[in-house]
């Protein structure tokens, strides 16, 4: 009989990235991608950052972007409607989250979630449970009641709190140089 194989700590990051982005936002900051993913890089050794998106025509080069930062994107189909005369897009992508979270349980060691949604209360029990939970990250300090719970063990981390590392800058395009 073959052992089971050891995983060297593998680290994977599942990312619902609206509720990541929108609870930037409402903080008035934007987040800086790239600097995101070198920071699971760096802090926790992420291997594999799955970045769950809703798929909108007309947004390629931010998908190419994402990509070349080393995210894996995992695509949801779109809804558009209309509410107040204004158009909306809807993808809501919980489902596909923990579906690759569970797809890929076997390949990984330990896994961080990244959203505030209480819709992954479940999914965060049973990682805890299976002992494969290392962080939930969540955007600001308005997160869902049901992952208040896994403060205590300290398993929260709050992106608003890392804002100064990982917010966007753009860059203005004029450099001061001095003189020789």
């Amino acid at each position: 009989m073959a052992a089971k194989k050891r995983l060297d700590n593998r680290i994977f990051a599942f990312i619902d990235s609206q509720n990541l982005n929108l609870g930037v936002k409402a903080q008035s900051w934007k987040l800086d991608w790239r600097k995101f993913r070198q920071y699971l890089h760096n802090k926790y050794n992420v291997e594999k950052a799955y970045l769950f998106i809703g798929h909108v025509s007309g947004n390629e080069s931010l998908y190419t972007f994402l990509q070349e930062s080393d995210f894996i994107l995992v695509f949801k189909p779109t809804l558009e409607f209309q509410r107040n005369g204004k158009i909306k897009i809807k993808g809501n992508v919980d489902a596909e989250l923990v579906l690759h979270t569970m797809i890929e349980k076997d390949n990984y060691d330990k896994a961080i979630i990244v959203s505030g949604d209480g819709d992954f209360h479940c999914l965060i029990e049973y990682l805890i449970s299976q002992n494969k939970l290392c962080k939930v990250m969540v955007p600001t300090i308005h997160y869902s009641g049901l992952l208040r719970k896994f403060n205590k063990n300290n398993l929260i981390l709050r992106i608003d709190l890392l804002r100064k590392s990982l917010e966007y800058k753009k860059k203005t395009g004029i450099r001061v140089r001095s003189k020789p």
